[in-house]
């Protein structure tokens, strides 16, 4: 039986494939007015202003491709019964052929309702190449809005998180400053006997976690070849 693997990424996995960090010295909310466009009140005060920030952000993934961390976290499917847990909105993790991806803030590449973000029919997948325009409806006659956890907002994929960390027997974080609640409170929920972040910025590493002070591509260049090590003499 394989070991349970289980990745909380952040933003410095996909800065590599150039994506544009949050709160970095160059993020995009030193920017933007993240209240202005990432927040429900900023929504109803202004949605076009809104709709204009996330189409460039979904046609911006139509230019970027999974680098080398991406892919090798795919790749160790082969060894382990392997989970992402991404805060990151995009498709980069699955281009990569992950195949159990749970987004915590949501997707660029899927619309839902603006009445209720989790009505289950409403929520469907939309071509990065077509904007989401004013009068675009969803299925229940409300404005189609980004399918994007809002600050304010309940991060809905949360509970089972936080049940697929408990069953990590290795528990990895990359590229996250462990700054954005609730996302960072998964490592105090990790069941695993080894706990690993990788991030080459100053960030305060969990008790009982060892720190790989490497970019993503490189710690996950470092990291992989001792997992698969360990994985042929389980």
């Amino acid at each position: 039986m394989k070991k349970k693997l289980v990745i909380l990424s952040g933003a410095g996995i996909s800065k590599e494939s150039g994506i544009d960090t949050f709160r970095d010295k160059d993020g995009m909310w030193k920017k933007y007015d993240a209240l202005k466009l990432a927040s429900i009140d900023g929504w109803n005060e202004d949605p076009q202003a809104v709709l204009d920030f996330y189409n460039a952000r979904r046609r911006q993934l139509l230019t970027v491709q999974p680098n080398k961390a991406h892919q090798l976290l795919a790749e160790l499917e082969q060894w382990y019964d392997t989970a992402i847990i991404t805060q990151n909105v995009d498709d980069l993790h699955e281009r990569a052929g992950s195949t159990h991806v749970i987004h915590l803030h949501g997707e660029l590449a899927k619309v839902c309702s603006s009445y209720d973000k989790e009505k289950t029919d409403c929520i469907e997948v939309r071509p990065l190449d077509k904007d989401i325009a004013i009068g675009d409806k969803a299925k229940d006659g409300s404005q189609l809005r980004p399918y994007i956890v809002w600050f304010g907002e309940p991060v809905p994929n949360m509970k089972v998180a936080m049940n697929t960390a408990f069953e990590a027997d290795i528990f990895v974080v990359i590229g996250t400053s462990l700054l954005v609640s609730p996302a960072n409170t998964l490592t105090a929920c990790s069941g695993a006997g080894h706990n690993i972040v990788i991030d080459p910025g100053e960030v305060e590493i969990p008790e009982g976690f060892l720190h790989i002070k490497e970019t993503a591509t490189i710690g996950m260049e470092m990291l992989s070849q001792s997992l698969i090590k360990l994985a042929q003499n389980i």
